[in-house]
């Protein structure tokens, strides 16, 4: 029975869309990325999940810690009972800060993520507020600047995304500086994300050439950076964070490295398929079903306009999986049909039957969808909900 067939059979009761994860995929695929890891501890990035009860899986799958996307995601899981997390980008919601300065758990769990000043004046004005200084010091983390950046004479080249101001040892030791004289604060940590490293395929010689040059650019940088913090603090660094799903090899082998960051990896959207550092394992699928036949050859399903984020462009639409089927060139993913072309020798789709298809993107997925079924063999073990099916959305 094809991996097709199983998602069909264990859904066949469900009506479309709808959207199942593999728990054999899943649980291999945690597996892997801890194996990959080396021993280093691997942090959960709950972005890419966007289901609670699949975070915890990874957990007590033996990740440590979760790397939320919003400051009230992370107060939302502490209150459900997750430890240890790290907010992955900086927040500006007053809000958010002002709960988060008033609740000594959360303040003990939550570390933020800053790299201007303008952030952390945000979190003084918090704390002021909140007028309770025998609470526990909000742990603040630093965002540095992992890009690649070469120079030949009058030619600069940036590799890599535009993240963060902080890329320079002396940079970052100021501002560390400045979480440490600021009341109820503490400085736990750093951050480096290697986007060209981790979110890039391996799809031709000159990406690996840049990815070998950032590891090796990042390592000596990266060890300059927190020798300056230690330095200026006057206390070790305890949380060093580093890589992605695609980068777990390298960053883990870093100096100084003290963790590593994954989630897609869990699901293994369309976009990771090119990486040559890891066997693709996917896990999340979504089922849409055939709502009519307009010619031979062809076949219209109901939904799917799931287009993931990022740079316009066939990358972002959803791959099929359904095997001898794709999307057209013309119509792609659509709003609320979408057209499917034949491959010669396929097996022909009839109204009623049921395609299936994989998110470019891993958490982005689990947006569309209030329940996400898992699914073993051919049978659904359980149905949980999605963030969204908690009545949770963070942006």
């Amino acid at each position: 029975m094809t991996l097709t067939e199983r998602l069909a059979g264990a859904t066949a009761h469900l009506p479309a869309p709808v959207a199942v994860v593999d728990l054999d995929a899943f649980d291999a695929n945690a597996a892997d990325l801890r194996r990959r890891a080396r021993d280093v501890p691997v942090r959960v990035a709950s972005k890419s999940v966007r289901v609670r009860s699949l975070v915890g899986r990874a957990l007590d799958a033996g990740f440590q810690g979760v790397m939320a996307f919003s400051l009230a995601e992370a107060l939302w899981l502490v209150q459900e009972g997750v430890r240890d997390v790290l907010v992955g980008y900086p927040t500006v919601d007053r809000d958010a800060l002002a709960r988060l300065a008033a609740d000594a758990g959360a303040r003990r769990e939550v570390t933020l993520m800053v790299d201007d000043v303008a952030q952390l004046a945000l979190l003084d004005g918090a704390l002021r507020s909140a007028g309770t200084a025998d609470l526990p010091d909000v742990a603040v983390c630093l965002d540095v600047d992992a890009s690649l950046r070469l120079e030949a004479g009058p030619l600069h080249v940036h590799l890599g995304t535009r993240r963060s101001p902080l890329r320079t040892p002396d940079r970052a030791a100021a501002l560390a500086r400045r979480v440490e004289a600021q009341p109820g604060a503490r400085l736990r940590g750093l951050m480096f994300y290697e986007a060209q490293v981790a979110g890039l395929p391996d799809t031709n010689p000159a990406v690996r050439i840049v990815k070998r040059l950032s590891v090796a650019e990042l390592d000596r940088r990266r060890a300059e950076v927190v020798e300056a913090v230690r330095a200026v603090v006057g206390h070790g660094v305890e949380l060093v964070n580093s890589g992605g799903t695609g980068s777990l090899e390298t960053s883990s082998a870093g100096p100084a490295v003290t963790e590593v960051t994954a989630g897609s990896g869990l699901f293994v959207p369309g976009l990771f398929d090119g990486y040559r550092s890891f066997d693709p394992r996917p896990a999340a699928f979504f089922g849409l079903d055939v709502a009519r036949v307009p010619a031979p050859g062809w076949a219209t399903a109901f939904g799917g306009g799931y287009v993931a984020s990022g740079p316009a462009g066939r990358s972002r639409l959803p791959r099929v999986a359904t095997p001898g089927w794709s999307l057209t060139g013309t119509e792609g993913a659509g709003e609320v049909m979408t057209p499917l072309r034949r491959r010669r020798g396929a097996p022909p789709l009839g109204v009623g039957d049921r395609v299936w298809l994989r998110h470019a993107k891993a958490g982005e997925l689990m947006e569309r969808f209030d329940v996400v079924h898992l699914v073993r063999g051919d049978e659904i073990v359980e149905s949980v909900p999605t963030y969204r099916g908690e009545g949770r959305t963070f942006g």
